[in-house]
């Protein structure tokens, strides 16, 4: 059977050009730019909201906005599909600012004399405040109480950082579920973090 290769091809552009339609975005991009859609349906869940609990339901999702929820939902063709059955999908708050599994740093003894200069060995910044080399997630390791707690004043996710120094370095997105520290680190360097206390530095 023969092929006619430039039919085809034009059926497959035109067929991408449809898929991939969209308004023009001016946005910067730093990295590479990704622009396909993202569909996902999430099926079979116990979805529970403020008035009720759906059983069996599905979850529709699409470019990150939720699209449709309940039961007997048709799911289109081009959505991801996620069997979440036994599981269960609610809403929840999100905590911007915390600490969550994140350790202080120790803070060292003052010296009888004044600290002009950073104590700290390697290839840093001569004031001992400003680190934004810390890595939340790499430090970061599961709280199971404290994470309950969140849980219980309907917190589902935080916004974690190492609360120290004028320059704070990077946080991450965590769930507080009772996965391991790997899958429940959902963003990793989510943010940047400042403050105007020095922390703990004894340098003067």
């Amino acid at each position: 059977m023969k092929i006619n290769l430039s039919l085809l091809i034009v059926v497959v552009t035109v067929s991408l050009s449809k898929h991939f339609a969209y308004a023009q975005d001016l946005a910067p991009v730093n990295g590479v730019h990704d622009n396909r859609s993202t569909h996902y349906a999430f099926i079979h869940a116990n979805i529970v909201d403020a008035n009720q609990q759906l059983k069996d339901a599905t979850l529709i999702i699409k470019d990150e906005k939720i699209e449709a929820v309940g039961n007997n939902i048709s799911i289109p063709k081009d959505a991801t599909v996620i069997d979440l059955k036994g599981k269960y999908i609610y809403p929840s708050f999100i905590d911007m600012y915390s600490n969550y599994g994140v350790a202080a740093p120790l803070k060292t003894e003052r010296g009888a004399y004044e600290q002009m200069l950073s104590k700290k060995r390697g290839a840093y910044y001569w004031n001992q405040a400003i680190h934004p080399e810390v890595d939340a997630a790499q430090n970061f390791s599961r709280d199971a109480n404290a994470a309950k707690t969140f849980r219980n004043a309907g917190f589902g996710v935080v916004l974690s950082h190492q609360q120290d120094g004028i320059a704070r370095g990077s946080g991450c997105v965590v769930s507080l579920n009772d996965e391991t520290d790997s899958k429940i680190i959902l963003k990793e360097k989510a943010s940047a973090h400042d403050s105007f206390s020095k922390g703990i530095s004894s340098q003067d």
